[in-house]
């Protein structure tokens, strides 16, 4: 089985706990218009087959200790299902925690793929579908599909939102968070990310247009700041989590 990676970090200490490989995989649907991966959104020259890939992260495994393991990213590691799912089996087989980083916008099989994997990290793009839409180029059908395979699977979810300037930093937006985050079960963590430039000059290289190259960057205080808003709402609105519990 031939999958197509873009890059491997081996010692990776924020897309899951412990320490972590983090597998980035490539190809995604959406066209965020903050993404700062854009080379990840076709598939890309660089093959390898499942079992070099599983034998790139057991020789890692002596660093997982308790807490690590692999984390597939991308990109979107849900459009090469057949490939994940080959190489979460091996991985399996030799007990090695496995998180997945997604935005729910795959091809299916959703529901085998969550029987292999620990972790679920879940990108939020926006709450809404004409935002959700304008911001990412796709409808939340596929998403709100996923959601409801992930509920059923009782997996672990932490949630990642990126917090941008002018969009996803008021207070409406934090109300409308906490609500759609009510209809997914088994929410461990909440992380706010602030909107930077990192990884802009890719647009130049790859000749795009970047759509907010004059948004400025999401100070990180403030950030703080609008996470803690969002705990108080958390707190009126009954949504409880293990990191929020405070």
């Amino acid at each position: 089985m031939i999958g197509y990676v873009s890059a491997f970090e081996s010692f990776g200490l924020v897309d899951g706990p412990g320490i972590r490989n983090v597998v980035f995989f490539d190809g995604c649907l959406l066209r965020c218009k903050y993404c700062h991966n854009p080379e990840m959104w076709q598939r890309g020259k660089n093959k390898i087959t499942s079992d070099e890939l599983v034998r790139k992260i057991l020789r890692n495994k002596p660093y997982f200790q308790t807490h690590g393991g692999v984390t597939f990213s991308g990109g979107e590691p849900l459009l090469q299902r057949d490939f994940l799912l080959e190489t979460c089996k091996k991985l399996k087989k030799e007990k090695i925690h496995i998180a997945l980083d997604t935005a729910g916008v795959g091809t299916g099989k959703y529901q085998e793929i969550l029987s292999l994997v620990d972790l679920v990290i879940l990108d939020i793009k926006h709450t809404e579908e004409k935002a959700y839409l304008e911001l990412t180029g796709k409808s939340m059908k596929e998403v709100t599909k996923f959601i409801d395979v992930l509920n059923q699977s009782g997996k672990k979810v932490w949630i990642r939102q990126v917090i941008i300037p002018g969009l996803t930093d008021q207070l409406e937006y934090l109300k409308s968070l906490v609500t759609y985050l009510k209809q997914i079960k088994n929410i461990e963590k909440v992380e706010f990310l602030p909107f930077h430039h990192l990884g802009f000059e890719k647009y130049v290289k790859l000749k795009q247009e970047n759509p907010f190259l004059k948004v400025p960057p999401m100070d990180s205080t403030k950030c703080e700041k609008i996470y803690q808003d969002f705990l108080k709402i958390c707190k009126k609105e009954k949504l409880f989590f293990k990191e929020g519990l405070k």
